[in-house]
């Protein structure tokens, strides 16, 4: 487990579901995995501490997606011949109908994997909204999207091309050409992104500028939930490019936080870049994110990530770039400014990781254009 709460005092059993009766140890661990919530008995073999057997009392529904990959297991509600994609342990997350009627069925078993099959939506959306809330929890330290042990409902089905965060739940449509759903992971994880972002400090704010920092933080949030997630290739490996799945305007990524401007982005702070479109604005944090997850050249890679100024990154991983992020946010100010995260995201560098980062954080900034203050 990812995540133990709880664990029960061991207890002597003859463990007799194998080939031959064991003398063993049962434990109750209480926690979770990265497939989320989980009571685990445990059976260790008393004469030479082996692992005999161990089974979770949680059940999961079985999902048949078009994403991901198939099958997945979904923590779902109720019981034989009323179940219902309502999460038990995520609080307020479940997966409707355009009208908001929540999907129910008499198995515990959803979708056909098929690309236009509603119910098949809702399998994708709900994995992805699951993962989102791991993923808060196991590596930025938050309790749910909100930060208080909540998180918001899907609706899937609505008649336009896009996903939306609306405030109170995230709405999924589709793609440009309606040929697919607007359900992939790192969509799923951009909408809950812009929750995340309204429920801290300072709220959304207002202006071109935080626009564009609300839309970076969808990208972030839905790029770290991918790594999270850690799918094979075959399905959709993780990587710093969003919405590739989706084909919104026909192939190819909705943002490449890698080099924005491979898709006419901005990946550089300056003045005309800030009188972009904040979805295309999003481009100058989003490079800073990539850089300083990963650096200006990765090993292995022979590619090199553009940079602005400075003589290079060295990248500190993901999860403590996405940690030093949500430590930024919780200092979200408004009117919120590029030069405002930058100097956040030192002060939450320092407060959680001391000097070890604090150079590179102020490297990656450097190589966007984004410059200290004079103060």
């Amino acid at each position: 487990l990812g995540t133990v709460t709880e664990q029960s005092a061991p207890r002597l059993v003859v463990h007799a579901a194998g080939t031959r009766p064991r003398l063993t140890w049962e434990s109750v661990v209480t926690g979770s995995s990265k497939d989320g919530p989980s009571v685990l008995h445990v059976y260790v073999d008393a004469a030479d501490g082996s692992i005999a057997d161990r089974w979770d009392d949680v059940r999961r529904g079985v999902g048949h997606p078009f994403y991901n990959g198939d099958p997945l297991y979904l923590d779902t509600s109720g019981s034989a011949g009323s179940y219902s994609m309502t999460d038990p342990t995520r609080a307020n997350l479940s997966c409707a109908d355009s009208k908001g009627v929540v999907y129910t069925g008499d198995d515990d078993e959803w979708g056909d994997g098929s690309v236009s099959g509603l119910e098949t939506t809702c399998v994708d959306a709900m994995f992805g909204a699951q993962r989102v809330w791991d993923m808060v929890r196991d590596w930025l330290g938050r309790d749910g999207v909100t930060g208080t042990g909540q998180t918001f409902p899907i609706k899937v089905g609505l008649k336009f091309p896009n996903a939306v965060w609306a405030g109170d739940g995230v709405w999924l449509g589709h793609n440009e050409s309606g040929t697919k759903q607007m359900s992939s992971i790192d969509v799923i994880g951009h909408e809950y992104g812009h929750a995340i972002f309204e429920n801290t400090s300072g709220g959304n704010g207002s202006g071109n500028e935080a626009n564009a920092l609300n839309e970076s933080t969808g990208d972030i949030i839905g790029t770290l939930t991918e790594h999270y997630a850690n799918q094979p290739p075959e399905v959709d490996a993780p990587d710093y490019l969003l919405g590739e799945k989706v084909e919104f305007s026909g192939p190819g990524p909705l943002r490449n936080m890698y080099d924005p401007a491979s898709l006419g982005d901005p990946g550089c702070y300056s003045e005309e870049a800030l009188g972009e479109e904040p979805h295309k604005m999003a481009g100058i944090q989003n490079h800073w994110f990539y850089l300083l997850a990963e650096g200006d050249r990765v090993q292995g890679r022979p590619e090199q990530s553009p940079v602005c100024a400075g003589d290079g990154v060295t990248g500190i991983g993901l999860r403590e770039a996405g940690e030093i992020y949500m430590g930024a946010l919780n200092l979200k100010t408004v009117p919120w400014t590029h030069a405002k995260v930058r100097a956040a995201t030192v002060q939450s560098a320092l407060a959680l990781f001391g000097c070890l980062h604090l150079q590179r954080v102020k490297d990656a900034w450097d190589a966007v254009g984004v410059v200290a203050a004079p103060d």
